[in-house]
């Protein structure tokens, strides 16, 4: 046997606190070693086929905000529920992604969710550090679990993970072009609510809240001139709420991954090397040096990459306006004309195609789109990933 075998097999999830039942696929999780980081991941493998079935990594944004956001809140396998005596409740999601794909969470960079170092210089990093620690990652994952090399493979995620999603689609295109083992089958890559440059993300956050009727008129005549030095909605509704709102309480993901069982079954490491469990960490000196991903993204469209920009229609964090202006801004030819997409016969939200490139709109979700519409979410990357039209 194989020492990647031997690992693949150590990896492997046999149970999870709080679930009762078989898993429908095999999972897997562990650590791999990148230098002095040790990043986290947790592997489902394609309910329906997954000798076939691509590869899906998936990666939440922030900076600094772990990946099992995605897994326990948007579209992993389970559905997870806090009880009064404060235990959490697994059972079966019917919208996982890992119905069509073998769907990938990591924990990126070093310092974020499970993920950690015992050098602290190794918490101070930016865009292409973290990029380039992300690819260094997939090489040994995909040495590890060889069986999935050669599938399709797409990279995916949300918010900040704008950034990382383009940065690291570079570093595998041009991996594969250097020669470097094993050659990725890089296909595509989707992004919501992707924070993607500056001006754009900027210009679009005062329109979207006078349209959304947040500000008055004349509050938007007196804010307009500043749009372009507006950076986040902290910066134009002032002061925030000191308590949690029921709807964005989170705490099932702390209280169940801060479980010394949850984390030994989760071949994880304890409290002490990792510090108790954060949803979003403030450990890491994090610089953002690219600030624009518009350059990436016509590289990686000259390519042959297939790519999926879609937003939540009622977010103020990334507000729409700014993807659809930014993604027309690409000068591609258009295909066909703005138009609805539809899940079970209803409208789901609005989709312009390009050549290489879909961006669409989810009628009703927020920031956080698998979260607020996890049925048209599964709708939507099946049928990217099929490369069939919404």
């Amino acid at each position: 046997m194989s020492l990647e075998l031997e690992l693949g097999h150590a990896h492997q999830v046999q149970f999870l606190p709080g679930f009762l039942g078989h898993f429908p696929s095999q999972h897997y999780s562990g650590y791999l070693s990148v230098g002095s980081k040790r990043l986290f991941y947790y592997f489902v493998a394609s309910e329906r086929s997954p000798g076939s079935d691509p590869v899906v990594l998936w990666l939440n944004g922030g900076p600094g905000c772990s990946s099992f956001d995605g897994f326990v809140y948007e579209h992993g396998p389970f559905t997870f529920k806090l009880t009064p005596d404060n235990t959490v409740n697994l059972t079966l999601n019917p919208w996982s992604w890992s119905k069509v794909a073998s769907v990938l969470y990591l924990d990126s960079p070093a310092g974020v969710g499970l993920s950690y170092s015992e050098v602290s210089s190794d918490y101070s990093t930016n865009d292409t550090t973290t990029a380039r620690d992300s690819y260094a990652f997939l090489q040994q994952f995909f040495q590890l679990f060889e069986e999935f090399a050669t599938l399709p493979f797409y990279i995916t995620g949300e918010s900040f993970a704008g950034v990382y999603i383009p940065t690291l689609a570079r570093e595998v295109v041009e991996g594969n072009v250097a020669g470097n083992l094993p050659e990725m089958n890089l296909k595509g890559y989707a992004i919501g609510n992707g924070v993607t440059d500056e001006q754009f993300d900027g210009d679009a956050i005062i329109p979207f809240a006078y349209f959304k009727s947040l500000i008055s008129e004349r509050q938007f005549s007196a804010l307009a001139p500043r749009a372009g030095r507006m950076r986040t909605w902290h910066d134009l509704l002032g002061p925030e709420l000191g308590d949690t709102p029921p709807c964005l309480d989170h705490r099932e993901l702390n209280a169940w991954l801060d479980q010394a069982e949850v984390r030994r079954a989760l071949h994880a490491a304890p409290e002490q090397a990792t510090g108790r469990f954060q949803e979003c960490t403030n450990l890491l000196d994090y610089a953002h040096d690219q600030p624009s991903m518009l350059a990436n993204h016509r590289f990686l469209l000259s390519q042959g990459l297939r790519v999926l920009i879609y937003n939540g229609d009622h977010d103020l964090c990334v507000p729409h306006t700014g993807a659809e202006a930014w993604t027309r801004s690409l000068g591609l030819p258009p295909i066909g004309a703005w138009r609805p997409w539809l899940v079970g016969g209803q409208v789901a939200g609005y989709a312009q195609a390009y050549k290489g490139l879909t961006y669409a709109t989810v009628l009703g979700a927020g920031h956080f789109v698998p979260e607020c519409k996890p049925a048209e979410a599964l709708h939507m990357i099946t049928s990217f990933l099929a490369d069939v039209p919404l």
